[in-house]
């Protein structure tokens, strides 16, 4: 259990490796994931390191790879994922997986090429038949209105001319054009022909592919009648311009009639091949997706060695690969195995050797996590990676980030939606692993299990708010009695419980808060009163005990020094202040009941008149005998700690080995900001009370806002009334309750654990152990 509380102890080791049996070596050391590779050759450049082929090649590969897994992709054909770790494959199999993915890159890159030529002869072919088919209805219309107008081949008299009799040829040219280009296209024929031209299109129905992008576009057939070359060469240009597609179109109904029939055939043909080609595609595709999730794996781990072995150095005789790691001191057993069994799979007949090496340096941090406890240390690591060796705030932060959100979310029935959530996340883990979703779905399914607690605590607080959806349970009765006092009731519209007359209080609800709070009118009075001084408590417990933590550190780093001017004045600092108004909190809680409780002092002004030494304040009475002397020795007490930190401290550390000044701005600076903030973490921690009573607020606005229209209908037509409010109040609860305020509550017990407790002994300056590992890529999420 040592190593949950603080970091792993660390050790740098050397490994020898022989040069034959290096690949394999580090091949294991990645499966176990236990040790983290210096770079000895911090000063070679990156091209020119011994295996820098290795790793072009393996990218190479890599390369071609995603282009496989592109078109799979393109094709919607599932890639398989069996879960299956294979074995990194040996140096001398590359060649064959080289040769693997180059033909089938090559097979697929022709399959595309011939695909796109065919499919683009197809489209051709499909436009020329739409033009065919469309500019014999036109002719064929123009034919019953007015047959002169096509006879001998579109040859008309221009009566304007001077010579009326010369007869005058109409030419044409027929084409395709996108649909959405066609009325800027008319407008510009109009204006450069000035009107000469005569211009006559239809749409096609059925979409067109594109074969260059596979997108389905919209495109229309037209056809220009024009008079002369000038106007011909024109409106070639404008077709060629606005990017419409000419075709060759017979003038004779006959020779439209037949080039159609060849069209017809052409495409059938065509269609053929395009169904065996693609056939052929999805064949190959189908093979390959079986399989490229296993070969990405095997490339990238091959790709990962030869990264790692560019890290080590290379002794003088070439045949020994040195290298450098961090390993924790309590995997070396298992590190060795995994070089003997390296050394077996290489044929290699010279062990390798590990050496632990002495150094002054730091350490990596690591502390072990699993499923359960990760999503903690996470909490931790985002505010800092913990310095070598010292206290891990995450095991207690397992309690206590729950319960402080908790204090701030409590409800009854909030408490267990959040709970079933998580439960749903928490049974199904394996499927949902299984998807790999890279979102922010991912990051709450990572953080299932505390948001599995934070529903749980957020029950037990709303069992002692006696809240569930804004509403109070009256399981085991009230505490107060109404029978004493119905004289009165006749008389008055509001009646007051008062607790002095016998038979009123009947005594305390066995758990929670009274459910006769949930009507009465100082019930927000009542519950400010209440929340705010257990706010100010469990800020004080939460403060003292991160204090606390902090005397193990200056133990396991046998620092006395800090022991005796570090953690005793401040922990006597604490104590004397705000330890001292948490135990005023329970003194007047126990001392004074409803009889007296009129004439209870202030706890604000008493501890205000407690720093100014005033103890003359007639409108607020000392609450017991003695007071007056002992918070004055409190204060002083608390006062003398001050330089014992500032001045104290300082001197006796410039005498042992620092003289610097910069060792008496540091301690200054540490014990302002120390004695500062034990009065602003402690406000700080007043956020509980406000968070809980603005969720509470939030809950009750809603259901008398909400919910109460639906109930407050007696007829028929009530019920279906009541269904459709109660989905508007489901989701609003969900959006804002659940979400916004449990996101809102999580940020702020985030601070808490931040700012006010781990600061107290978590310096969070050191580096996280990153350790050479296959796990990532077996994840799915390929990083090397």
């Amino acid at each position: 259990m040592g190593e949950l509380f603080r970091s792993e102890e660390m050790t740098l080791a050397q490994l020898f490796l022989q040069s034959e049996a290096a690949y394999c070596c580090v091949s294991e050391l990645g499966e176990i994931g236990m040790v983290q590779f210096r770079d000895l050759n911090p000063d070679v450049n990156v091209f020119q390191r011994k295996f820098v082929n290795e790793v072009r090649r393996c990218e190479e590969m890599d390369r071609k790879l995603r282009f496989v897994e592109k078109e799979i992709k393109k094709a919607n054909i599932p890639i398989v994922d069996t879960g299956e770790n294979p074995e990194v494959p040996f140096p001398r199999d590359m060649i064959d997986l080289e040769a693997t993915f180059e033909k089938l890159e090559n097979e697929l890159k022709e399959i595309n090429t011939n695909q796109e030529a065919l499919k683009k002869n197809f489209l051709e072919l499909t436009e020329l038949k739409h033009i065919l088919r469309r500019t014999q209805q036109f002719f064929d219309e123009v034919s019953l209105t007015d047959p002169s107008l096509l006879e001998e081949s579109s040859t008309l008299i221009d009566p304007s001319e001077p010579n009326r009799g010369a007869p005058l040829r109409l030419g044409f040219v027929a084409g395709v054009i996108g649909r959405e280009r066609i009325p800027t296209f008319e407008r510009m024929l109009w204006r450069v022909c000035r009107g000469n031209v005569f211009l006559r299109q239809a749409d096609i129905e059925d979409p067109l592919e594109d074969p260059t992008t596979g997108d389905q576009v919209h495109k229309s057939v037209f056809i220009i009648f024009f008079q002369g070359d000038q106007l011909k060469n024109r409106v070639k240009k404008i077709c060629e311009g606005f990017r419409a597609t000419l075709y060759p179109c017979p003038e004779t109904p006959q020779e439209r009639k037949e080039m159609l029939a060849g069209v017809n055939a052409r495409i059938e043909d065509l269609q053929m091949v395009l169904n065996q080609t693609e056939d052929h595609r999805q064949r190959v595709l189908q093979a390959a997706a079986k399989t490229v999730r296993v070969w990405f794996i095997k490339v990238r781990k091959m790709k990962a060695i030869y990264h790692t072995l560019n890290l080590c150095n290379i002794d003088v005789t070439q045949k020994c690969l040195i290298a450098e790691v961090w390993c924790p001191v309590s995997d070396l057993d298992s590190i060795q195995f995994a070089l003997r069994r390296g050394t077996e799979k290489s044929g290699s007949t010279v062990p390798s050797i590990l050496n632990r090496m002495q150094t002054k340096q730091t350490p990596p941090t690591y502390n072990k996590t699993n499923k359960f406890t990760s999503g903690f240390q996470n909490i931790v690591d985002a505010y800092g990676i913990g310095s070598y060796r010292e206290i891990n705030p995450a095991p207690y932060t397992i309690i206590t980030f729950p319960f402080l959100f908790a204090v701030m979310f409590g409800d009854l029935g909030h408490g267990t939606l959040m709970t079933c959530a998580a439960l749903y996340l928490v049974l199904r883990e394996s499927r949902l692993m299984a998807q790999k979703n890279d979102n922010e779905v991912c990051m709450v399914f990572a953080g299932r299990y505390i948001i599995l607690l934070m529903g749980i605590f957020s029950i037990y607080t709303g069992i002692i708010y006696n809240d569930c959806f804004s509403k109070s349970l009256n399981v085991f009765g009230s505490g107060w009695s109404v029978r004493p006092m119905f004289d009165t009731l006749e008389g008055n519209k509001v009646l007051q419980l008062d607790p002095t007359i016998d038979g009123v209080f009947k005594g305390p609800y066995p758990i929670g808060i009274d459910p006769i709070w949930n009507i009465a009118t100082n019930k927000l009075t009542f519950l400010n009163s209440f929340k705010m001084k257990m706010s100010i408590i469990l800020g004080v417990i939460h403060m003292l005990f991160g204090v606390s933590l902090s005397l193990f550190n200056h133990l396991y780093f046998k620092k006395p020094l800090n022991i005796y001017l570090g953690f005793i004045p401040e922990i006597v600092f604490m104590a004397s202040l705000f330890g001292y108004l948490a135990i005023l909190i329970f003194y007047k809680w126990f001392s004074y009941d409803a009889s007296t409780s009129k004439d209870a002092p202030s706890l604000l002004i008493a501890f205000i008149n407690m720093f100014l030494f005033n103890y003359n304040d007639p409108s607020n009475k000392p609450l017991y005998r003695g007071q007056m002397a002992i918070q004055s020795l409190l204060v002083i007490i608390a006062l003398a700690c001050v330089p014992c930190m500032l001045i104290v401290k300082t001197l006796v550390l410039r005498r042992q080995h620092l003289p610097e000044s910069d060792v008496a701005v540091n301690q200054a600076i540490h014990t302002i900001e120390y004695c500062l903030g034990c009065i602003s973490n402690t406000a700080s921690y007043l956020r509980l009370w406000a968070l809980s009573l603005a969720h509470a607020q939030l809950s009750e606005v809603l259901w008398s806002m909400v919910m109460h229209i639906g109930l407050s209908s007696r007829s028929f037509g009530g019920f279906f009334l009541l269904a459709i409010v109660f989905y508007f109040f489901a989701v609003l609860t969900v959006a804002i309750l659940l979400i916004m305020e449990g996101l809102s509550a999580f940020l702020h017990a985030l601070r808490l654990h931040w700012v006010e407790f781990q600061n107290k002994f978590y310096s969070g300056q050191g580096f996280k152990f990153l350790p050479f590992t296959f796990e990532s890529i077996l994840d799915g999420r390929f990083e090397d």
